[in-house]
């Protein structure tokens, strides 16, 4: 089975129960410890992959990590996935269940690349853009790029707004070289 499949119905389980019992948004933000625990942390990554490694010795290892850190369904909630073997899919576990909570909640995830630093003045003007464009509310991702030669470029899910001086110099190169004086047949 792919990481992906086990990955959601294990996130789907973990997110049908934080909403039964009312632990949501707790729940979430173990899942983004979770997360932000592997991208900093490249050894615990690789524990939780090495197959020589057992998976009671994980487990001990994913106690001392987040003790007194998360919730208590979270903490079993980790005890059911070292026990059946499962540990090398929790940070993908953690991507999906933040995927399913977007979704619950409504939130739609937007990148907005400039060749700059958004201010505080401009954030709120590509939100309103964004919301806009999907109804939904959202979760902005901003990246810079000083490639760019100036604009932006937003995505949101398989959409993308290119406004981009490299985009508009692409757009007019290509109007230039169609020779519109030939009588096209």
């Amino acid at each position: 089975m792919s990481e992906y499949r086990i990955a959601s119905r294990y996130s789907k389980s973990l997110m049908d129960l934080a909403v039964e019992k009312n632990q949501l948004e707790d729940i979430k933000a173990d899942m983004e410890l979770l997360s932000k625990v592997c991208k900093e942390n490249r050894e615990f990554v690789l524990m939780l992959n090495n197959p020589i490694l057992e998976s009671v010795k994980k487990a001990a290892v994913i106690r001392a990590v987040f003790k007194d850190k998360v919730q208590e369904m979270t903490s079993l909630f980790f005890d059911i996935v070292s026990r059946k073997h499962r540990e090398s899919v929790l940070p993908e576990m953690a991507k999906v269940f933040k995927q399913l909570y977007n979704e619950h909640k409504g939130i739609i995830t937007a990148e907005v690349t400039t060749t700059f630093k958004l201010d505080d003045s401009l954030r709120p003007e590509v939100i309103k853009i964004v919301k806009e464009i999907s109804g939904k509310e959202v979760e902005l991702n901003e990246k810079v790029d000083e490639a760019l030669i100036g604009g932006f470029l937003i995505r949101v899910g398989d959409k993308q707004i290119d406004e981009t001086i490299q985009s508009k110099l692409n757009d007019l190169r290509r109007e230039l070289t169609r020779n519109q004086y030939i009588k096209q047949i």
